[in-house]
């Protein structure tokens, strides 16, 4: 075969041509190291069992090398081959790893440093930090090694070759590689109340008053969260600190907030006491900590109007026999919502994320009372979730996830069982690259993308069972403990480019049929794979990922490769986040039942505006997604933080008002959690850059 024209791709992506005569000397020195030699026929013999392709890889002709040396009986020659690459593969490896310090150290902030994983949750950049990125090529290479076996076992090979395909050019997407542990959890405090932290590996015992239980529960959420990779998220939160309220001041604490109880020298009030205990969980829990790589805990909570809670937890007994108080639990809530809002203006305070539910009937809430304290929250500058739905029927255990409750049921081991939820695992498809190659496939990008989507059912699966052997094993006592559920427990499948792939076809972003016909072909293809592969141990949903580093990954990876991009960054919502003119009743639309019927895994709309609106605006935009169907939300307006000075300011302001500085940074959600921009990725700030904030008259 004449390879005089033929191509040979190196490790670092570039090509040079084909050289025999390096291939030839790269043996002979194998020989040499043995001490060893070789004629001109061996040497010819060898090279005779090598077939070349264009464009073939460096690893591809050395593994031939090995395989020839081998069949011709020369195995120290061969041994000697194999170790002569380890060690060059070590020295890259270890060469790799020096380069990324380096550029680490000299980046511009810890997110855009982060090979791999460009977190703005992490604020600092610091050894710490730098020795929690190391290992994570390690980690995914493990990952994928272990996920890779699995597969092969219950599909076989060609299954697992084409999902390594499929993960390499960038047309799926295997969120959180670098960690081993599983995605996100609600979980039920239940097993807490009755053991402590020692069925976890902790030493704190069970709570019995109010003190023991917020030091209990800040130590709780880190052990919880150090076996997580994503979100902790504590449903029951106040609930639970309600009732040891109770057991304190009586039932009626709240009754009688101003009523001094302390009687140190402080003197201090019951609602006093009860701000310095959300003082002391919400402080330290937004610390920084090694388990997570000095990064502070995802930890998120839910209030509810009186129906949800009702729903939820209306069966529900404490380990004394005791029932739940709504009226305490209200006070509590609105309490601890009007506190965080002002404390927010005193620090940046991230965790947690706090998600209003709320049920809906009839195109508006139906408890009238918590939609106007809703609205009369988002009018006073407070940044949260609403989750809206004609049912409680679902839960947020992340900043724009959403878990079916299987069972509201209660026990006594085990607490309120529909608050046990969240996702194993997710595994993203890139719409835009699929969607595209179709097209220049000459195929329907629904034909396309049905192997694709059945293939990546198959691999969650595979991860599914890789789980369940670690929790045989005993390496999973969240599970154990009763924490959560595994069965309740989802194999989530994601989606990214959804408006980026319409785009490529010349569908317009808007509310319109076309449009609306595309998201429903797409979703409700990945809804059928969901109810196919479901099972009584297994279940799957749908959600559109946030994004955070992928969306700008995904970009770059389609552009390199010469695909249509029309942004550095994908969306995670069904609107164009730079377009000005898609209006407000427009996004809830976009973000309503009619597109996200089959995202049983969640959406988030964000809808990002200048300046707050009045309390009659925002309930009159509550009517509007209740009537919409546009279940998960919130109202993202830049809060500004001075440089200088420190003041923290709820409005978009171009002048700090305290002391007049220009050098102001900005603190708006990258994604589900409020941050500054300047921790942002590089990349993500051009993007938060690119967001139209709608301007609107209060």
């Amino acid at each position: 075969m004449c390879t005089d024209n033929f191509i040979i791709t190196k490790r670092n992506g570039k090509t040079e041509p084909l050289s025999i005569e390096k291939i030839k000397s790269a043996v002979l020195k194998a020989f040499q190291s043995r001490q060893k030699e070789i004629d001109a026929e061996a040497l010819n013999r060898i090279m005779q069992r090598l077939r070349f392709c264009n464009g073939m890889s460096v690893e591809d002709v050395q593994n031939q090398v090995e395989v020839a040396l081998m069949a011709e009986h020369h195995y120290e020659v061969a041994k000697s081959f194999m170790l002569y690459r380890k060690r060059h593969e070590d020295d890259r490896e270890t060469a790799d790893k020096l380069r990324f310090l380096i550029n680490y150290c000299n980046s511009a902030n810890p997110a855009t440093g982060s090979k791999y994983d460009s977190n703005a949750n992490v604020e600092n950049k610091n050894i710490a930090t730098l020795i929690g990125e190391l290992p994570k090529q390690g980690f995914i290479r493990l990952n994928r090694r272990l996920l890779c076996d699995r597969i092969k076992e219950m599909y076989g090979k060609e299954l697992s070759d084409r999902y390594l395909y499929l993960l390499k050019n960038h047309f799926i997407y295997k969120n959180d590689e670098t960690s081993l542990a599983n995605y996100c959890a609600s979980i039920t405090m239940y097993p807490w109340l009755l053991n402590g932290t020692k069925d976890i590996g902790g030493n704190s015992t069970a709570p019995t008053n109010l003190k023991s239980f917020c030091g209990g529960f800040v130590n709780m959420v880190f052990i919880v969260s150090s076996m997580l990779s994503g979100a902790c998220a504590t449903p029951e939160f106040l609930m639970y600190m309600s009732h040891f309220l109770e057991l304190e001041y009586g039932t009626d604490y709240y009754a009688h907030a101003d009523k001094v109880v302390d009687l140190s020298a402080r003197q201090r009030t019951v609602d006093k006491i009860i701000t310095d205990c959300f003082e002391q969980i919400v402080y330290s829990i937004n610390q920084p900590t090694g388990a997570r790589n000095f990064q502070s805990v995802f930890w998120n909570i839910s209030y509810y109007d009186k129906y949800y809670f009702d729903s939820i937890f209306g069966e529900f007994r404490f380990p004394d026999g005791s029932r739940p108080s709504w009226p305490a639990l209200d006070w509590l809530q609105r309490r601890f919502m009007k506190w965080f809002n002002q404390e927010r203006t005193k620090a940046v305070l991230t965790f947690p994320v706090e998600t209003m539910a709320l049920l809906s009937k009839d195109g508006d809430v139906m408890d009238t009372a918590y939609a106007d304290f809703t609205s009369e929250m988002y009018a006073e500058g407070h940044s949260f979730f609403t989750y809206m739905s004609d049912n409680a029927d679902s839960l947020a255990s992340c900043c724009r996830l959403r878990n079916e409750i299987q069972d509201n049921g209660f026990s006594y081991t085990l607490g309120a069982g529909g608050v046990s939820t969240g996702s194993k695992s997710v595994l993203t498809v890139n719409l835009n690259r699929c969607v595209q190659q179709a097209t220049r496939e000459g195929r329907s990008y629904v034909e396309y993308l049905d192997d694709v989507i059945d293939l990546m059912h198959k691999v969650q699966l595979a991860y599914n069972a890789n789980l369940k052997d670690l929790m045989d094993k005993g390496m999973l006592p969240l599970f154990d403990a009763g924490y959560i559920n595994i069965k309740r427990q989802y194999l989530t499948i994601g989606v990214n480019g959804m408006v980026e792939a319409a785009e490529s076809l010349g569908i317009t972003i808007s509310d319109n049929k076309e449009y609306e016909d595309f998201v429903g072909n797409i979703l409700g293809l990945i809804e059928g794979y969901n109810r196919k592969y479901r099972s009584k141990d297994v279940m799957f949903n749908c959600e559109m990922i946030p994004a955070e580093n992928v969306g700008v990954k995904h970009a770059r990876w389609d552009r390199e490769a010469g695909y249509y991009v029309p942004r550095d960054c994908y969306n995670s919502y069904f609107y164009v986040v730079e377009d000005p003119n898609t209006d407000i009743i427009e996004k809830f639309r976009l973000h309503g039942r009619r597109f996200i019927e089959h995202l049983t895994g969640g959406s988030a709309l964000h809808m990002n505006l200048d300046e707050h609106l009045s309390q009659p605006q925002y309930r009159q935009l509550l009517r509007v997604a209740a009537k919409e169907g546009c279940n998960y939300f919130t109202f993202n307006i830049p809060n500004t933080l001075c440089n200088d000075c420190g003041h923290i300011d709820k409005h978009h302001l171009h002048k700090c008002p305290k002391c007049g500085s220009t050098n102001l940074d900005y603190l708006t959600r990258i994604i589900g959690y409020l941050k500054r921009v300047s921790n942002f990725s590089l990349d993500r700030q051009k993007e938060a850059g690119r967001r139209y904030y709608q301007k609107v008259e209060a």
